[in-house]
């Protein structure tokens, strides 16, 4: 499924001179072959805006071959962005009338950064409220990641979420417990995945919901849950997406703020991601920003090249293939009209039945 660069979106030539097969617009016309429109309401904080587009563009561009994909990134009201990002969103993004006018076949709405701890008295609350009852009647599947799937599940399901007394933050081993299920066959039924939140949803109030757990880790709780239909909501509650390297830019930035003096603690490692060479050099850095700090110094020459050839992925083959299955199975129920959800005779309430 190759993405078509349909736009001047600079993710399709970043992602090109990383390897990616990116499809250009004028050899897309020549192939007969079937479109598909995939949303993205990305939602995050400058610093990653761009990092998240081409994470979700590279688990979408590298699953199967039975289709062009167009991407199309939006965002909403309500999101606190500096005149730079501001000016990339005005500049590559499409606006969500835009969007509700001519459709989309999958939809993935990210998490965000929030200030209030009720995200309900956020102001982009309501704004993404609207995408979301927009896309439950008219979308085939939507795939919600990390604060987006707590935010929809207290929407449409009335789950509150807990405050964790520490942040589960690392690489964790997961058991697929929901075999049948189509979105995680022939996966591994074993498998790590990142976590980075300060919150959670547990199993117990997913079961009370309705709503069908997949995917669970015995340290951290769930990490795929989807809703009664079985497809219509795909709930993430790790971050499968994340790059290798997603986990030590978070904890230098937490280092960072050491240094500097804007937090008391120097932050844990992050749990099962570093290895035993990986540690030591950041030890060593430790040690020496604490003393300089002591002593009213900055020690900024965090080690971060030399950690990124230590690190090792254990999540992303089958995050690809979680993807893979989920775009293969809206692929077979959608309809080839853009602005309609199902081809004709799917059970909207019911859509995977008989696959």
């Amino acid at each position: 499924m190759p993405l078509v660069a349909h736009s001047a979106l600079p993710s399709f030539g970043r992602l090109a001179d990383e390897g990616e097969e990116i499809l250009a617009q004028q050899r897309a016309n020549q192939q007969d072959i079937r479109e598909l429109h995939i949303g993205l309401l990305n939602m995050m904080p400058d610093a990653a805006l761009g990092a998240t587009e081409r994470q979700f563009m590279r688990l979408i561009g590298s699953s199967n071959r039975i289709a062009q994909f167009y991407f199309h990134p939006f965002s909403v009201d309500g999101i606190e962005r500096g005149a730079e990002a501001q000016d990339y969103v005005a500049s590559y993004y499409e606006c969500f009338a835009d969007i509700r006018r001519d459709g989309l076949d999958a939809l993935i709405i990210t998490g965000a950064n929030i200030s209030n701890p009720d995200f309900t008295q956020e102001p982009f609350w309501e704004p993404l409220r609207e995408v979301v009852e927009w896309a439950s009647e008219n979308v085939t599947t939507t795939l919600f990641a990390c604060l987006a799937a707590h935010a929809t599940m207290r929407m449409k399901y009335g789950i509150v979420r807990q405050r964790l007394t520490e942040k589960v933050w690392g690489v964790f081993p997961h058991r697929v417990v929901s075999r049948r299920h189509p979105l995680v066959r022939n996966i591994n039924t074993r498998f790590d995945v990142p976590h980075s939140r300060w919150n959670e949803v547990t199993r117990e109030q997913l079961d009370e919901a309705g709503l069908i757990t997949l995917v669970e880790s015995a340290e951290v709780g769930p990490h795929i849950a989807v809703s009664p239909d079985g497809f219509r909501q795909v709930f993430f509650q790790g971050h499968p997406e994340y790059d290798t390297d997603s986990l030590l830019k978070e904890y230098k930035r937490e280092v960072l703020r050491y240094v500097r003096g804007e937090r008391d603690d120097y932050p844990p490692l992050v749990h099962n991601y570093f290895s035993e060479p990986a540690q030591a050099l950041l030890y060593e850095f430790k040690n020496r920003a604490m003393a300089a700090r002591a002593h009213g110094r900055l020690q900024t020459d965090f080690p971060e090249a030399a950690v990124r050839q230590l690190l090792d992925n254990t999540w992303t083959d089958t995050a690809k293939a979680i993807f893979n299955n989920w775009l293969g199975l809206m692929y077979q129920i959608t309809s080839s009209e853009r602005a309609r959800p199902f081809m004709a005779g799917v059970d909207p309430n019911d859509p995977l039945r008989g696959l």
